[in-house]
């Protein structure tokens, strides 16, 4: 598959919350790690898959939601042809501190994505 999925991310009002339902509900092992900017980003090792992360909602008032990531090779122009294609970007190109770049677009039926190309290993 040439675009998988690569990281799935919770947002959530009540972060311990979730914390703690979803150690106990599957295992997960969890790891904060200080946000670029400020706050804490909490990474899941579900043990095999696609792994992912929590962390407290960007936007107050929010519903809880997942977030789901695909994988891209060129960040600027899978984020151009999305919006070619109808989509609108909710956040556009952003660089995530040494790990990659992302965007948000919502495609034409409404529904939400994130688009993540990691930063080459050193």
């Amino acid at each position: 598959m040439a675009n998988p999925f690569v990281h799935v991310e919770l947002h959530t009002s009540d972060l311990p919350r979730a914390r703690e339902f979803y150690t106990k509900l599957f295992g997960w092992k969890l790891q904060d790690m200080p946000m670029p900017g400020g706050g804490t980003y909490t990474m899941l090792d579900v043990g095999g898959g696609t792994g992912g992360g929590m962390m407290k909602s960007p936007m107050p008032g929010a519903p809880p939601q997942w977030l789901a990531y695909v994988g891209v090779d060129d960040i600027h122009a899978s984020t151009k042809k999305a919006r070619e294609l109808g989509a609108k970007i909710v956040a556009d190109v952003m660089e995530v501190g040494e790990y990659g770049w992302m965007s948000v677009i919502t495609d034409p039926t409404g529904a939400t994505l994130a688009l993540w190309q990691p930063k080459p290993k050193k």
